[in-house]
């Protein structure tokens, strides 16, 4: 049978990516980060789509890519900070496999985000306000759709275990 797919959601910052590489080692799965996949695929960085089309335009790509990777199976996806703020993208994701939340407290991922100048939703003068509001709704919707919630307040490792362990 089949490896059903682990899906990492989580706000920008928690460490999916990171996660994800080191999971889909320890794991024998193939690693896939949804933004880079998209940026791959047009040829820009999210900032130039952002940018160039709108977020609009973004959230169409990303709905898409989710449903490509979906059909995929035995892959580590590191969804984009975004993606599972979106009901049609959870239902996708979540019959691919387990959705699992990298769970961090905002003043962490402030910490980690103070001089990230990639996020063009934080590309603004009042980028801690932006990023404390967007976190505040984004984190209700990303708990909704987990399977299984991770405190990501720890190390690489620590989390890779204590995912393989949940699922």
């Amino acid at each position: 049978m089949a490896k059903k797919n682990i899906i990492l959601c989580g706000f920008m910052g928690c460490g999916k990516s990171t996660i994800g590489s080191l999971l889909s080692r320890k794991m024998g799965m193939a690693f896939v980060d949804l933004d880079k996949y998209i940026e791959k695929k047009e040829n820009k960085t999210v900032s130039e789509i952002f940018e160039d089309s709108g977020e609009d335009y973004f959230r169409q790509l990303e709905r898409e890519a989710s449903k490509e990777l979906a059909a995929k199976k035995g892959v580590v996806l590191a969804a984009g900070g975004g993606t599972l703020t979106f009901p049609e993208n959870v239902e996708v994701l979540k019959k691919s496999g387990t959705i699992v939340l990298l769970d961090i407290p905002v003043e962490v991922v402030s910490e980690r985000l103070r001089n990230d100048t990639t996020r063009p939703l934080l590309d603004r003068p009042d980028k801690e306000e932006a990023m404390r509001e967007l976190y505040s709704r984004r984190l209700p919707l990303y708990r909704e759709a987990a399977d299984v919630v991770i405190d990501a307040n720890q190390s690489p490792m620590q989390i890779c275990m204590q995912i393989m362990a949940e699922i």
